[in-house]
């Protein structure tokens, strides 16, 4: 074989490699931890997708899906929006064996593969904020790293905006144990925006909150995530 044809050949496998390389999919290993003391998380929903898709923008009106999240919990609209614009998902990494809630205090990890590198680049996490009555806990579209390491985020609470915080039970789905109280807030704000915390208070019969202000109150943030590209 000549000089010539040796080289032409040996170019063309440093550029299928490259190529094969370019495509192959991202695999990165995602981390969630609850850094609350009494504040739980619903089925988290994890995605990779592109830059347009996006589940809110804060100051703005929150989408139907949203809302159904932040409200009661329910991820699978966020996880069709995703999916529908090419985006991948994990839905619920913590598992019905745990009882489908990331509890105080507690971390869960999954692994998020992603289409290629070039592709499904930006990294969503979110989930309700139980109990609250549309507060949610979220990662709002952060771009992956390509370099192999390891990444940490805090994560803040957010308020969908789509209800009222009244603190009553009644407009909780759920692990709001008080009772009698005559509601924090009488109207939504209409756009997502940082969670204030709740307020609750120290009676479990009566007072403007059925939260209990030493279990559900909390500052930002809420959350921490441990991204590991590999």
């Amino acid at each position: 074989m000549t000089n010539s044809i040796k080289n032409i050949t040996r170019s063309a496998i440093a550029a299928s490699l490259l190529l094969s390389s370019s495509l192959m999919a991202q695999e990165i290993d995602v981390k969630i931890t609850n850094l609350t003391k009494g504040i739980y998380f619903t089925p988290l929903m994890v995605a990779a997708h592109n830059a347009d898709s996006k589940t809110y923008m804060a100051g703005q009106a929150a989408s139907t899906n949203l809302q159904a999240m932040a409200e009661g919990g329910d991820i699978s609209g966020l996880v069709a929006d995703i999916e529908n614009a090419g985006g991948v998902t994990v839905s619920n990494p913590v598992g019905a064996d745990a009882g489908n809630l990331l509890v105080p205090g507690a971390s869960t990890t999954t692994t998020l593969i992603t289409a290629d590198e070039d592709n499904n680049n930006y990294l969503t996490i979110t989930a309700m904020m139980l109990p609250t009555n549309d507060g949610f806990v979220a990662l709002n579209g952060v771009m992956i790293p390509k370099i192999a390491g390891t990444y940490k985020y805090v994560l803040n609470a957010h308020d969908a905006g789509t209800e009222a915080n009244t603190e009553i039970t009644t407009d909780i789905p759920a692990l709001a144990t008080g009772t009698g109280a005559t509601g924090v807030a009488t109207s939504a704000e209409g756009y997502v925006h940082i969670h204030r915390g709740t307020l609750g208070d120290s009676s479990a019969t009566a007072g403007a909150s059925d939260l209990d202000s030493s279990m559900h109150r909390w500052l930002n943030p809420v959350a921490s995530v441990i991204i590991t590209v590999k």
